[in-house]
């Protein structure tokens, strides 16, 4: 069987659906040695995506969410000889005349219409045909899942929950005893909490900022300094105005995207790992900071308690009380971090991307019967 596999995103971002994409490639050539999976590449990739022998690269001149790729893509497509065509990025070519896999990652966009622009309400706006094409609907979660019923009426029997994974370099580390340097803020081991993420507003650093006032009369000798990590985002103006208001300048260090080499050290270095956020798909960060050791924070909602389990301590995302509470507590007790950091390593485990290319494979043969 040929699987063609739409990695053209790869070559404009590097976030969490291109992450996907290049896992589950690298994951589905030794799982299924004796199949091609043709990686359809845009022209201005400048490396493999992935390696493997049974893994073909084919460059295309249609760029992701090009205005007229539902015409040009499948042009480009006719010569390749594909069984089956998998789009990680939501909408598939829906006028190719081949059996056609989707995976929804999340349905932000539908909750959160405002943070789309104008290009990016024409493509996302096609999710419904996208849903009612597709011969097989993956979905990152089964909270991704619920919110494909609800919001876009798909039977509960036609979407497949598949779960991500983290990638393997994110581990454990040896951390030597020197402090490093982000964006001018000197960081040492243990010194620090995390939060990994764009700046916007769905990400609820608001009330993670607020906690963060309320416990500076519970620990003012020992206030948790917050580093957060990530590029500026929509609607972020007010979160930076807020940590100037509430004069949290000395306490929330705002260091601007990083390589991956840096987060392995920042998910192995922070006190312990924590997440707010109002709504997620799945929560990859969260998984990569409990595969490195992290104990892990985060809200109870969307697919959050789904990758965390019993491995953390899980808290209603809008309570800046309960936020203060275990920002304190965690940030003084050493017995509850070591507790949290080895069950959240363990959950770490139970989320594989040999598993998830298994999975994934079955529904490509599914499909092509």
């Amino acid at each position: 069987m040929n699987v063609a596999v739409d990695a053209r995103l790869l070559a404009y971002r590097v976030g969490g659906i291109a992450q996907y994409t290049q896992q589950l490639l690298q994951a589905l050539s030794p799982v299924a040695p004796h199949d091609t999976f043709t990686v359809l590449a845009h022209r201005k990739q400048q490396k493999p995506i992935a390696l493997g022998s049974n893994l073909v690269h084919r460059y295309l001149w249609t760029p992701p969410h090009n205005h007229w790729e539902q015409w040009s893509l499948p042009l480009e497509l006719l010569l390749m000889r594909a069984d089956v065509v998998h789009s990680p990025d939501f909408i598939p070519p829906l006028h190719l005349r081949k059996p056609l896999v989707i995976t929804v990652h999340d349905l932000a966009f539908m909750r959160y219409p405002a943070i789309l622009d104008a290009a990016a309400r024409r493509f996302y706006g096609q999710i419904g045909a996208a849903t009612r094409r597709a011969d097989a609907i993956i979905a990152v979660s089964e909270s991704t899942k619920r919110d494909l019923t609800e919001l876009l009426d798909v039977p509960p029997e036609r979407i497949d929950v598949v779960y991500e994974a983290a990638a393997s370099r994110f581990e454990p580390l040896e951390l030597a005893p020197n402090a490093k340097t982000f964006n001018g803020h000197i960081l040492y081991a243990g010194s620090f909490a995390l939060f990994v993420g764009t700046l916007e507003p769905r990400k609820n650093l608001p009330t993670l900022l607020h906690a963060l006032a309320r416990s500076r009369d519970r620990l003012p000798a020992a206030l948790p300094k917050l580093v957060v990590a990530g590029p500026r985002g929509w609607l972020d103006e007010p979160i930076i105005a807020q940590v100037r208001d509430q004069k949290l300048g000395d306490y929330v260090y705002f260091i601007g995207s990083v390589d991956q080499h840096d987060l392995i050290w920042l998910y192995n270095a922070c006190r312990f790992y924590v997440n707010p956020e109002l709504y997620s798909g799945f929560g990859l960060p969260i998984l990569e900071a409990m595969q490195c050791g992290a104990p892990v924070v985060a809200a109870d909602t969307s697919a959050l308690p789904e990758v965390v389990g019993d491995a953390g301590l899980l808290v209603p995302p809008l309570d800046v009380e309960a936020w203060a509470d275990v920002l304190s507590r965690v940030w003084q007790d050493e017995a509850l971090r070591n507790d949290l950091r080895a069950r959240g390593f363990a959950q770490a485990q139970r989320f594989t991307w040999q598993q998830a290319a298994e999975e994934t494979m079955a529904i490509y043969r599914r499909v092509r019967q």
